[in-house]
């Protein structure tokens, strides 16, 4: 059996400018992305928020800043399609540095009511996130040899996640506002960087050929609805586990009895942190196993176990215990690279960059109905019984989109998707 563990070579192979660049990318992306979780309370409460509104405005914000994401998704795919992976890298980094910039002059101002603002400029921002991931990794998986598309998106995952362990790190030193422009300027920064980064050699064939590029109705024809559906539905527990489990994690605490006050901010990094090892492990996983399949099913699976044990030894537990059991909810989501690498592999390049952006932003737009269902069960079954229900749904039918996954694992991917 070939070794996890790549050469000299394929170090180098792996280390070129696209994957730098992708890696660095979604570092930014997910500071960004990641960082109202972390300010949600000191943010809202500066505006007035207290009390359960500091719940429901928090999650009425995500909410807002996820369905910006869907959206984006969308049309940055099919931008992504037509004109080229690196035009999204550049629209979606401007947008969203931009948009981050202002978030930190939310409420300094009487042009807009400060929490209308607040979400307007979270939806823009989502918009502008969008298209980060999908880029990032169609351009990876394009350029490298197949043997080695797992290690790059490995690469790109866990370097691109620790950037909300650096955003809880910024914001525990800063005031929230600084916080969001330390974002957005590193996004600045970012749009310099890929200035050295070249087209996929695969898209630019593809351009030329003349075919239908970036059709995102071509995704419901064909009988490829079923493939895109079983794609998206396989990520959806690893949001749950962040936008409910994660993000509330101070509610969840003071209702599971634990002795001692849990920060927002810590429970973010631990989980970030644990996703890191991981989409490293995942990784090297399917590299060793040349499987994805295996690894996803794997991944999930444990991911169901430590939600469970979230709520079984959460139980007053003390802070360090839960936290610790938060950071295995990272571990265990850890399959996040294999599932977007997954999505890139499954479909031709004239629909890869459609599908890779907007597979997981339908994910993260999924989070305004997993949160919506969880606050109209809440009143009814209190925080944990409601986060129970919500979460078997979702992971039945991930569990079943996972079990009839077809293996992508070393497969061509100079092919297109037939009318």
């Amino acid at each position: 059996m070939e070794s996890a563990v790549p050469t000299k070579s394929s170090v180098r192979t792996v280390l070129n400018s696209a994957v730098v660049v992708a890696a660095l990318g979604y570092f930014v992306d997910i500071y960004d992305l990641i960082l109202f979780n972390i300010v949600r309370i000191p943010s809202l409460t500066s505006m007035g928020v207290s009390g359960d509104a500091l719940i429901s405005e928090g999650l009425a914000i995500i909410n807002w800043q996820m369905i910006g994401m869907l959206l984006g998704g969308i049309a940055f795919g099919i931008v992504g399609d037509k004109l080229g992976r690196l035009q999204i890298l550049f629209g979606s980094i401007s947008l969203y540095s931009l948009a981050t910039i202002a978030n930190g002059f939310v409420g300094s101002h009487d042009l807009l009511p400060p929490l209308l603002e607040y979400r307007l400029l979270r939806f823009v921002a989502g918009v502008g996130l969008a298209g980060e991931l999908g880029a990032g990794v169609t351009l990876v998986a394009e350029v490298l040899p197949a043997r080695l598309r797992g290690y790059g998106t490995m690469l790109v995952a866990s370097v691109g996640v620790s950037g909300a362990v650096v955003a809880n790190l910024v914001a525990k030193n800063m005031d929230w506002r600084a916080a969001y422009w330390v974002g957005g300027g590193l996004g600045l920064v970012l749009l310099i960087l890929r200035i050295n980064v070249r087209e996929s050699a695969m898209f630019n064939r593809t351009a030329r050929s003349g075919v239908r590029r970036g059709d995102f109705f071509a995704l419901f024809r064909g009988g490829r609805l079923g493939r895109y559906l079983a794609t998206i539905l396989i990520g959806v527990p690893i949001w749950f586990a962040n936008a409910i489990l994660v993000a509330l994690s101070p509610e969840f605490a003071r209702v599971l009895g634990v002795k001692g006050s849990v920060s927002a901010g810590d429970a973010v990094m631990l989980f970030y942190s644990g996703l890191v090892f991981g989409d490293v492990g995942s990784g090297v996983l399917s590299q060793f196993w040349k499987s994805r399949r295996k690894v996803v099913l794997l991944f999930l699976s444990s991911l169901l176990v430590a939600c469970l044990a979230f709520f079984v030894f959460g139980r007053g537990a003390t802070p360090a215990v839960f936290l610790a059991l938060i950071g295995l909810l990272g571990l265990t989501s850890g399959y996040w690279a294999i599932f977007i690498t997954v999505g890139a592999e499954r479909f031709g390049t004239n629909l890869r960059a459609t599908v890779a952006t907007t597979v997981p932003n339908f994910v993260r737009g999924l989070v305004a109905v997993v949160t919506f269902s969880f606050v109209t069960l809440k009143p009814h079954l209190g925080l944990p019984g409601a986060a129970a229900l919500v979460g078997a749904f979702w992971f039945t039918l991930a569990l079943v989109s996972a079990w009839r996954l077809r293996e992508t694992f070393g497969i061509d991917l100079d092919y297109l998707e037939e009318e």
